[in-house]
């Protein structure tokens, strides 16, 4: 049997790591296991004064369970491609690893008061969104999906913690996954 892991770097909290799990198990019905891996701070670019999520994805390769269908890592760590400012999340299109991070997700990130619900909110949407490209799913152009594609923080808040319909459909098609 594989399993769906959802690994964890140090500075998330059991509070953060409940909730994305919870939000996976709402949605697919995968046999899921937790997993902590080491803090990130060797994928620190001091430069950019993020966090290279190639880098992590790297890393969750090697770290990889020999049980796992996929792992999903979540991080407080603002993340970084070298072609864009910053990404909230990155995967490997229908591969094995796929991370995520909860700094941007955050209110505190741009200056405002604490919103535990707005972070739960938006940490459910990148959950499924990174999962979903895991599956296979690329980006979307309903804008309501959860598999649209964000790229500030607004565009999270305005699509859905759900898959659309045809999306919906291909996850349902997969071995395995059930939505």
């Amino acid at each position: 049997m594989s399993y769906l892991y959802v690994a964890s770097s140090p500075e998330v909290s059991p509070q953060d790591r409940r909730m994305v799990r919870q939000c996976l198990t709402r949605e697919f019905a995968l046999p899921m296991k937790e997993l902590e891996i080491p803090a990130i701070d060797f994928a620190y670019d001091a430069g950019r004064r993020q966090y290279s999520s190639i880098a992590v994805l790297e890393m969750l390769l090697r770290l990889c369970p020999g049980d796992a269908g996929k792992l999903l890592a979540v991080t407080g760590r603002d993340l970084f491609v070298p072609v864009l400012t910053f990404v909230y999340g990155q995967a490997q299109l229908s591969g094995l690893v796929a991370v995520f991070s909860l700094a941007r997700l955050r209110q505190e990130f741009y200056g405002l008061t604490p919103n535990r619900e707005a972070l739960e909110e938006r940490a459910a949407k990148e959950a499924l969104h990174e999962t979903g490209h895991l599956l296979g799913l690329v980006h979307c152009a309903d804008r309501s999906c959860a598999m649209s594609l964000a790229t500030n923080i607004g565009q999270i808040d305005s699509k859905q913690a759900a898959f659309c319909a045809p999306c919906r459909a291909r996850l349902s098609r997969q071995k395995g996954v059930v939505v």
